[in-house]
């Protein structure tokens, strides 16, 4: 672990890529108990590490419910019957 950067109001540790690969189960324990880690590549901020509380909280939130899809601003019945192919149709037969 190396830097730490304030995003916010939460505070991340920072780990370079081959350090995180030596010392993986110590970066575990860190998101675990520490928070979100961020590992760097080539000091570029690469990934982030986080706790799977947090994820499933961040994917429940993103994702809205029914009630806020029916009743939000977009769009709701786009692409509802699909594009017919551009075969060729058979002609029409008529019968007497």
């Amino acid at each position: 672990m190396k830097t730490i950067f304030k995003r916010g109001k939460v505070f991340m540790a920072s780990w370079q890529l081959q350090d995180a690969k030596a010392r993986f189960s110590e970066l575990v324990d860190a998101t675990v108990k520490k928070g979100p880690q961020i590992v760097t590549r080539r000091g570029i901020e690469t990934v982030v590490l986080v706790p799977i509380e947090e994820w499933n909280r961040l994917q429940a939130a993103a994702r809205p419910n029914l009630k806020e899809l029916l009743l939000g601003p977009g769009p709701r019945f786009e692409n509802l019957i699909p594009e017919r192919g551009k075969l060729r149709r058979r002609p029409v037969v008529e019968f007497e």
